[in-house]
């Protein structure tokens, strides 16, 4: 492979001002999580006089020590519903990927500390896509539950919704996924069959409440009256109804049993032995990152630049370099891992889109996942273009990635518009892992463009109308420009891409090498293992 040699000049004045750009949008992202960390931090005191754990101090004590834990969509739901400021943000859920016992799991804990951990409906899309990813990476789930159920407010928004979860962990128990959970506190009413539907269940004494209906609606309902302990206490789930296979006296001891259960599922046992991947660091300091590329995505960069810093040393074999400059494609490794890139260098034009699609059904035909570095506006359009049949062949590319039997790994770099989204494997191509850099912006065009169309438009229909354009006429046109652009602007925002989920989470544009790496290493580990799949799955009698 060649090795890409760096003509970035990083003491310069242009690599300077998009290394500080970047560092503040940085600091603006991390700013937003620092709220939601403080309102948790803040019930601190509440927790431990009941002696309990917060939250967070749950799931960092499932984890090994030392081991990679990968944070996902820590910003679902960001200033929707009832977020004001991103202190909610989160959807009232942790949840990532990290090692228990020795063995890779997707672990999720309800954030109790924060609206009694009730269900927001971002956070409810949040858990689809974390049972998504259980699924097809072959993840074991670890469920940390004390929640007040769906958020009422909301339910036209949380009860359908809410019901794919179930017929998830049905699924997911059938395909061969076990599925432990630990319930810390409440787990009521449609969320008591989250338990239920689990393979393993440990409840904390004293604390544990799972009942489909409380006292209150008991006896409001039936006349019944009925303490909560006999109703749904831990006790009697293990003693008289069964769903309950073990008994915890607290939180640190339900997770240990949890550690417990997992360590002896067998699990990492089912899978080949996997050879160690050598790795080499990139040439260039992953440092760089941050001023490689302008945070504005209206500003070219080359992106072997930013390949440069993400390969085993910097080592990129590119494919059909002469053909199209705008569309750039390749082999390299990625923390061991081999991959072919698909990056962009501008729009995607009638070339680009034939030499991506072709190198894409290379990388399937000798099973090499295939990493995006999203950057485009977008197809190319122009009476060139569309002659050229910039739709037959865009579409081929988005058939390509589509249809892909390889890991599909997408990284939004910067711009991410129009159909370009879906030919760079955005979130509705389904790719196996999307994350999204602080600076990137995620739209069906960019609001100078949507507010000029909507201008010319205007402008075309008063004319064929005979209607004389005034002062005033001119003056509501600029307004209603301007709004269009605000509020393009401020939907194609990172962090409002990333709040509805359009990406698995915002990261440092620093750590994309380590994110692809533990990334890549989920997805080769998932094809290596087998599982044992059953019709039903695994249910208590």
């Amino acid at each position: 492979m060649s090795v890409i040699e760096s003509k970035i000049d990083t003491a310069g004045e242009v690599f300077q001002r998009n290394r500080e750009e970047m560092l503040k949008l940085i600091e603006a992202w991390r700013t937003v999580e620092a709220k939601g960390r403080a309102e948790e931090e803040s019930k601190r005191e509440r927790f431990h006089k009941r002696g309990q754990m917060l939250p967070r101090e749950r799931v960092h004590l499932m984890l090994d020590r030392g081991s990679p834990w990968l944070e996902l969509s820590t910003l679902a739901g960001y200033r929707l519903h009832d977020d004001k400021d991103g202190s909610l943000a989160g959807g009232n859920q942790i949840t990532g990927i990290g090692y228990v016992s020795g063995v890779r799991c997707l672990i999720g804990a309800s954030n109790a500390a924060i609206k009694g951990g009730t269900m927001t409906p971002w956070g409810v899309q949040k858990g689809l896509r974390m049972q998504e990813i259980a699924l097809q990476q072959k993840l074991p789930v670890i469920s940390m539950i004390e929640s007040g159920g769906a958020n009422l407010l909301y339910q036209a928004e949380v009860f359908i919704p809410g019901g794919r979860t179930f017929a998830n962990q049905a699924r997911l128990s059938a395909a061969g996924i076990p599925q432990i959970t630990v319930v810390h506190g409440s787990s009521t009413a449609g969320g008591a069959y989250l338990p239920g539907l689990s393979d393993y269940v440990v409840m904390v004494r004293k604390r544990a409440k799972v009942f489909l209906a409380g006292p209150p609606l008991l006896k409001a309902a039936t006349g019944e009256i009925a303490e909560e302990e006999a109703l749904g206490g831990a006790e009697m789930h293990a003693q008289l109804a069964g769903t309950a296979e073990f008994i915890a006296e607290n939180d640190a001891d339900g997770v240990r049993i949890a550690r417990d259960i997992v360590g002896r599922l067998n699990w990492n046992a089912q899978r080949p032995r996997l050879e160690l991947l050598p790795v080499r660091a990139p040439l260039y300091d992953v440092e760089e990152l941050c001023g490689v590329v302008p945070p504005d995505y209206r500003k070219p960069y080359d992106c072997r630049e930013l390949i440069a810093r993400l390969t085993d040393g910097s080592e990129f074999l590119d494919f059909k370099a002469g053909y199209d400059a705008q569309t750039v494609c390749g082999r390299a490794v990625i923390h061991g891992h081999a991959v072919g890139i698909v990056a962009n260098n501008g729009p995607i034009t009638v070339q680009g889109a034939t030499k991506a699609a072709q190198f894409i059904q290379q990388c399937c035909q000798s099973n090499v996942p295939i990493v995006y570095l999203m950057n485009t506006t977008g197809y190319m359009v122009g009476t060139e273009s569309e002659q050229g049949g910039i739709v037959k062949h865009g579409s081929k590319m988005i058939q390509a990635v589509a249809n892909a039997s390889v890991p599909q790994l997408t990284i939004v770099v910067g711009g991410s518009f129009g159909a370009g989204n879906y030919g760079m494997c955005g979130r509705g191509l389904g790719p196996h892992f999307i994350f999204a850099w602080p600076n990137s912006r995620t739209s069906v065009m960019g609001g100078e463009q949507a507010a000029g169309v909507m201008e010319i438009i205007t402008r075309e229909k008063w004319a064929r109308e005979g209607k004389v354009m005034g002062e005033t006429d001119e003056k509501m046109l600029g307004m209603i420009r301007q709004n269009i652009v605000g509020q393009f602007d401020k939907e194609s925002h990172a962090f409002a891409a990333t709040a509805r989920l359009f990406d698995d989470g915002l990261i440092d544009p620093r750590d994309t090498r380590r994110v692809l790496g533990l990334c890549l290493s989920i997805c080769r580990e998932s094809q290596a293992r087998q599982v044992f799949p059953s019709s039903y799955g695994v249910a208590r009698f």
